[in-house]
């Protein structure tokens, strides 16, 4: 049985309904919309926390998409549940496919410059400053590639960019 079809909450099948209208309404193709149907019990299966079962279907949504940047939102979903795991070269790994496919994904962008900065905190604990730094200039990098596409957000990130010193613009919104 599809995840849709065991969805007991009011939102869930409503959810469901309104996407199954959509997807026949939808003027594409059968393998595009079989691609939506697996991304979609992807979502609910990560909203639920059963992450294998999302991957499942993350992955079976890969091999039938084609739109490009459809792909980068499955592949950014792939990414957030390594990221979720603690498997953060695998995220960064996935998320970097995402921006590929679409490179002005500023909630990719922002959870690389995350990833990278909580690694450079952990290096910083560990004595390896000259890591440490380096990884935060990365951390920098990304979060101002964020910030220039979203610039009404992240403002925690914006903050830390001119407190460190590592921003070139005085306002970024």
């Amino acid at each position: 049985m599809p995840r849709t079809q065991r969805n007991d909450n009011f939102i869930d099948k409503s959810f469901t309904v309104m996407a199954d209208i959509i997807l026949k309404a939808l003027p594409t193709n059968k393998k595009a919309k079989e691609a939506f149907a697996y991304y979609r019990d992807g979502m609910s299966a990560q909203s639920d926390g059963e992450y294998a079962e999302a991957l499942e279907n993350y992955e079976a949504a890969l091999k039938l998409e084609e739109d490009t940047n459809d792909r980068s939102y499955i592949l950014y979903n792939i990414a957030l549940i390594h990221t979720s795991n603690g498997e953060h070269e695998k995220a960064l790994e996935y998320y970097q496919q995402a921006l590929e496919f679409n490179p002005q994904m500023p909630q990719a962008l922002n959870n690389v410059a995350v990833i990278y900065h909580f690694q450079g905190e952990r290096a910083k604990e560990a004595g390896e400053e000259e890591t440490a730094e380096a990884l935060f200039d990365k951390a920098a990098e990304f979060w101002k590639q964020a910030i220039r596409i979203a610039p009404n957000n992240y403002i925690e990130a914006q903050n830390w960019l001119k407190i460190t010193g590592r921003s070139e613009m005085d306002v970024f919104f």
